[in-house]
């Protein structure tokens, strides 16, 4: 495994934190109470009453001298307007881009910064899978149109999350991902604690370089005993978790997944997704769609073990991207997050194998052309690395 390894951490603190309305008022009030550093990053990011809320509070913290630093994606800020980019710098906001659009890069364009995450002071880390834009969250509105989870994170695993983003940000001066020196970390995959209170770890990808986040949750999939269960947008696994999974079942392991419904962003990649269904439904996996709103969120349950962030473990992501996600081991986050995942499957249609196998005729078509194009590229890729 090429990179380095983060260890696992305890005397941590967890909290769950479901959808915009609750999330970003924290992370507002956060960088509003900040005294000495600020360090936002983050894939999606685009002008609108959420970023101008953002953007006000990250204003307010550089002007009071303290030290603001914001990377955001090249291609996933360019909604992000020039008038908003302005404000921020003459602020006295430190701002990158990560890899920003140029012909001349090619397929190079294709590898992005999907990571979240929030620091203040060295102290509070909020991870996750959200963007700034109006879809997650519009000041004064309680409700959503994006359905996504963060998690606010307390003690010496801040650390870890705080090494994670200033490395990316010096090596973002050449639009390279992280590649950190051999003395660094763990040389293997630590082993999951026991039993946990507290305990924590920085899961990560780094674009094909390091995909220790990948491996631990095969390995986690592989061992679970009681459950798994696995929220995810976009649909589109690597062959060793779909293997992992049907095996799981096999052996009476309750595997759910929770997966969008018809609201999403990206039809085709949904529909290029259904292909994988017949297999791990006639495997005894459970599969449930999302229905209310389009489900963004990025997290896992098995057994007691919590994995939540930005990576959607799709081959797309660990191609191309920079993922991060928090690991843990903690008895209220575990909790939370299997009420989180009661809750979500109340409001889901669940997937019977005979339902699907007599669906009209439209939907198979366009499971197989977008089936075929996600195959296309996937062989691509293959050849390319």
């Amino acid at each position: 495994m090429a990179g380095a390894i983060f260890p696992w951490r305890g005397a941590n603190q967890f909290e769950l934190l479901i959808d915009g309305p609750q999330f970003f008022p924290r992370m507002i009030d956060a960088i509003k109470h900040a005294e000495q550093h600020v360090d936002l990053e983050l894939y999606l990011v685009e002008a609108g009453g959420c970023a101008e809320a953002i953007v006000q509070a990250l204003e307010h913290a550089a002007q009071r001298q303290v030290r603001v630093r914001c990377l955001f994606d090249g291609y996933g800020s360019l909604a992000f307007t020039s008038s908003l980019r302005r404000r921020l710098i003459d602020a006295g906001v430190e701002l990158r881009f990560y890899n920003r659009i140029r012909w001349r890069n090619g397929l190079n364009n294709l590898y992005r910064d999907h990571r979240k995450l929030l620091l203040v002071d060295q102290q509070i880390a909020v991870v996750g899978g959200t963007g700034v834009t109006d879809e997650f969250w519009q000041p004064g509105l309680d409700s959503c149109d994006w359905h996504e989870v963060m998690v606010e994170i307390l003690g010496p695993l801040v650390l870890d999350w705080q090494m994670l983003f200033d490395r990316q940000w010096r090596a973002n001066i050449s639009r390279k991902a992280w590649k950190p020196a051999t003395h660094f970390g763990l040389p293997h995959l630590p082993r999951v604690p026991d039993a946990g209170a507290g305990m924590g770890r920085v899961a990560y990808a780094d674009a094909r370089q390091h995909r220790d986040i990948l491996q631990s949750l095969v390995r986690a999939i592989n061992s679970a005993q009681h459950r798994i269960w696995l929220a995810t947008p976009y649909f589109l696994p690597t062959w060793s978790v779909r293997r992992s999974l049907r095996r799981a079942a096999g052996r009476g392991v309750d595997v759910r997944l929770l997966l969008t419904g018809p609201r999403t962003d990206h039809p085709s990649v949904r529909y290029a997704g259904h292909r994988y269904y017949p297999r791990l439904l006639k495997a005894g996996v459970q599969i449930f769609e999302y229905q209310p709103c389009f489900l963004h969120l990025k997290m896992v349950l098995i057994d007691d073990w919590v994995s939540i962030g930005s990576c959607n473990f799709d081959h797309w992501n660990l191609h191309f991207n920079l993922e991060a996600n928090l690991e843990a081991l903690d008895p209220g986050l575990t909790q939370a997050v299997a009420a989180s995942f009661a809750a979500d499957f109340e409001q889901s249609l669940p997937i019977s194998l005979q339902a699907w196998q007599s669906r009209p005729l439209w939907r198979r078509v366009k499971q197989r052309i977008w089936g075929w194009v996600d195959r296309l590229v996937v062989n691509l890729l293959g050849r390319r690395h």
